[in-house]
């Protein structure tokens, strides 16, 4: 059973070191970076804080409004 990421089959290996959760993450960082911007503009750590949450707020309000709006057919 040694080098089980070798043997072709990932899924014991992703699920051990938690890959998902890390492409998920790798994949929102990609998304706003190419939306937003590659670069903070301020220097300041604290003041580069709150320019990262309005970017957030701002991909997720483009999100929300391109999600489609669903209902229930009884």
């Amino acid at each position: 059973m040694a080098n089980q990421h070798l043997s072709g089959n990932n899924d014991v290996w992703k699920k051990k070191v938690g890959y998902h959760r890390r492409l998920v993450a790798e994949t929102a960082m990609f998304r706003s970076k190419t939306l937003l911007g590659r670069h903070l503009s301020l220097r300041n750590h604290d003041v580069q804080v709150g320019e990262t949450m309005a970017m957030v707020k701002a991909l997720n309000r483009m999100t929300s409004l391109g999600m489609p709006h669903s209902v229930k057919i009884a």
